[in-house]
C-alpha cells in the first residue's frame, strides 16, 4: 500500500510541492492613492485627445426615406415603381476632406435577431452549391424544389438600393468616381467565402440552383464586370452578410478616393442620384451618410466621453481616499 502511495506522489520539485517564491503585492495608501491619480489623469488626457479628434471628423447626413419630415425620393417610398429614380441634393461650402467614406444606414432594423444571424449555410457560401441547403435557410431553402444559393434570410434581405454621386459644375453633372474594391473584410473575402467552382463560367457553377426571392438578378450577375467582385465573393454580398449588433448602423457603400476628388469632395453643389429599391417605410428609416475617418476611425464621441468621465471618478476616488487616510492617519498618531 505505502508503494503504491509513494509511486502516485508528485515529484519533490519546487513547482510540484508548490514551493515556488511567490510575491504578493501590500497595498497600502502610498501606492493606491498615486496609482488612482495616475490612471485618472491618464483618461482623462486620453480622452480629451478621443473627443476633440472626434469632433473635428466630418459627417453629412441625408435621409432619403421619404415619409414624415424628410421629403427626398418622397415619389418612391410608397414603392411603387421599381426601381424608382430619385436624388438628393445637397451643398458644401468647405472642403469634405479626404478620404470620403460613403455608408448606407438603417434604422431598426434587428439583424441581431438570432433566427435571423443563423438563417444562412456557411457550407455553401464556401462554394458547395450541389449539397441541400441547411435547414436553418427555411423558409428561403428551395424554390420549385431547387435549392437557393445564396439561401437564408440574411443574404434574401440584401440591401439593393445603388448611388451615384455628381458634381454641379457650370451646369454640367460631373461624375464622382466611387472606389467598391476592398470594402469588405478581409477574412470574409479570402477565406470565409468562396464561389463554386465548375469547368466553364461561374453561371454554369450555379446550375441547379435557384437566386433569393427578393433578388432582381442572380449572385453570378451582382458584377459581371469584375470576376473577383462577382458571386459569393462580391463586396455589397460581403457587408451585407457581415450582421450588425445594434438596431441603427450603418454599412460602408464605397470610398472617394481617386481622380480629382483624391483630397476630398471641394465646395459646391453636389446630386446623390439614388436608385431606390429597398422597403423601409414599414418598419424603419434609411439614409445616406459622407464621413471621413482620423486614427481613431470614424465620429465616436461617446468612447471620449467614457474614458473622461472615468478618469475623473479615478481622481475623485484618489482624493476621498487621501482624506480618509489623512483622517485616520492623524487620529492614530494624536492617540
Amino acid at each position: 500500500m505505502k508503494s503504491q502511495q509513494a509511486a502516485n506522489r508528485p515529484d519533490n520539485t519546487a513547482f510540484t510541492q508548490q514551493r515556488l517564491p511567490a510575491w504578493q503585492p501590500m497595498l497600502s495608501a502610498h501606492f493606491v492613492i498615486p496609482g488612482f491619480l495616475l490612471i485618472g489623469m491618464a483618461f482623462i488626457g486620453i480622452g480629451v485627445a478621443l473627443y476633440i479628434t472626434s469632433q473635428n471628423i466630418q459627417v453629412l447626413e441625408k435621409d432619403y426615406t421619404g415619409t414624415g419630415q424628410y421629403t427626398a425620393c418622397s415619389e418612391c417610398a410608397d414603392m411603387q415603381t421599381i426601381p424608382c429614380i430619385c436624388n438628393v441634393t445637397f451643398s458644401l461650402t468647405t472642403l469634405f476632406t479626404g478620404p470620403v467614406f460613403l455608408y448606407y444606414g438603417l434604422s431598426n432594423y434587428y439583424q441581431n435577431y438570432r433566427k435571423y444571424q443563423v438563417s444562412r449555410d456557411d457550407v455553401q457560401l464556401w462554394g458547395d452549391v450541389t449539397k441541400s441547403p441547411g435547414d436553418a435557410c427555411a423558409p428561403y431553402q428551395y424554390i420549385d424544389n431547387k435549392p437557393i444559393a445564396p439561401c437564408g434570410s440574411i443574404a434574401n434581405s440584401m440591401f439593393n438600393d445603388t448611388f451615384s454621386l455628381y458634381q454641379i459644375i457650370n451646369g454640367t453633372m460631373k461624375l464622382v468616381p466611387l472606389d467598391g474594391k476592398g470594402i469588405a473584410w478581409w477574412t470574409d473575402y479570402n477565406i470565409k467565402f468562396r464561389n463554386p467552382s465548375a469547368q466553364g463560367s461561374l453561371q454554369d457553377a450555379f446550375n441547379g440552383t435557384m437566386k433569393p426571392v427578393n433578388w432582381s438578378k442572380p449572385a453570378y450577375e451582382l458584377n459581371p464586370s469584375d470576376m473577383n467582385d462577382n458571386g459569393f465573393l462580391n463586396q455589397d454580398f460581403l457587408v451585407w452578410m457581415r450582421t450588425a449588433a445594434l438596431p441603427d448602423f450603418q454599412k460602408l457603400y464605397r470610398r472617394i478616393t481617386s481622380g480629382d476628388y483624391a483630397l476630398g469632395l471641394p465646395p459646391g453643389d453636389y446630386v446623390l442620384q439614388i436608385e431606390y429599391n429597398y422597403a423601409v417605410k414599414d418598419f424603419g428609416r434609411k439614409k445616406v451618410v459622407f464621413s471621413n475617418v482620423t486614427w481613431m476611425g470614424g465620429k465616436n464621441e461617446f468612447l471620449g466621453v467614457a474614458y473622461i468621465v472615468v478618469g475623473s471618478l479615478c481622481l475623485v476616488m484618489s482624493v476621498v481616499m487621501l482624506v480618509v487616510y489623512a483622517k485616520y492617519k492623524f487620529a492614530d498618531e494624536n492617540a
